[in-house]
């Protein structure tokens, strides 16, 4: 069965976006931006909820062609020919190989989808739909980049999450002399 991995970055506070959606405080150096492409080797499809969608169909479709920075020249081809579903409500219809699911009936969908052939499916950013596949058990590993700020408000990460959800670290290392990279899997019951 294809895994979902939820890869995000937060302050050493916890959280995933400053004050008034505030988000220019991630860095993105040689090392994080090498992990970050080696990941796309082992995912097939990107998945988000309908807020990171935007954002990154905003950014990404051009931001080879508007940058000069190595990472974004890098990861734009990838993003546009990378197949995408988007799980909302309220969106009908996007752009850019991208699949809208409802989220009625989330856990089947999702579930339906782990069990297609193919590679993994990376979910990337964001809160809503990770706390909610959270709650569900249907995501199969987090990494998790913590970077040296303290936003001291915002978004946590993982703001939904309910219930206590014992994980088992895989890994853990530094990166870019700044930043540290936790990568945990769901723990077995």
């Amino acid at each position: 069965m294809r895994k979902i991995i939820y890869f995000v970055h937060t302050s050493v506070d916890g959280f995933f976006e400053g004050p008034g959606g505030a988000f220019d405080w991630p860095l993105m150096g040689p090392e994080l931006s090498a992990y970050s492409m080696s990941m796309t080797q082992d995912v097939d499809t990107f998945l988000y909820g309908r807020l990171v969608y935007q954002v990154m169909a905003s950014h990404w479709p051009t931001a080879d062609t508007v940058s000069d920075h190595p990472h974004n020249i890098a990861f734009a081809p990838i993003w546009r020919r990378t197949p995408k579903i988007v799980v909302s409500n309220t969106l009908t219809e996007a752009g850019w190989d991208t699949r809208v699911i409802n989220g009625t009936g989330l856990a089947e969908k999702i579930t339906a989808l782990k069990r297609e052939p193919g590679k993994n499916l990376l979910l990337t950013g964001g809160t809503g739909l990770a706390s909610s596949l959270t709650e569900l058990g249907l995501i199969d590993e987090y990494l998790i980049v913590v970077h040296p700020v303290l936003l001291t408000g915002g978004t946590p990460v993982l703001a939904g999450v309910k219930d206590r959800l014992k994980l088992r670290l895989l890994e853990t290392r530094t990166m870019d002399d700044a930043l540290v990279l936790h990568r945990y899997e769901r723990a077995q019951p």
